[in-house]
């Protein structure tokens, strides 16, 4: 039986994984190893929902991103 491969950029997975890193996108960047900026766009564009303190932090550029997202599609 091979292993299962995990998409980690997948909704459910990113999700879960902004829930395991105490629902802090900078944690979650360095875990990913990816920008923060990308980290923002990758839960807006998911649909997740910011935590209080990253929404004082980026809620503008999160919501920037949701809006671009919605008028793309």
């Amino acid at each position: 039986m091979q292993p299962r491969t995990v998409d980690p950029t997948d909704a459910r997975v990113l999700e879960r994984n902004y829930d395991y890193a105490q629902r802090n996108v900078r944690l979650l960047s360095m875990w990913y190893e990816c920008d923060l900026e990308r980290m923002v766009e990758l839960l807006a564009e998911n649909d997740i929902s910011l935590s209080a303190n990253d929404e004082r932090l980026f809620g503008s550029y999160y919501r920037s991103v949701k809006r671009r997202s919605r008028s793309s599609a």
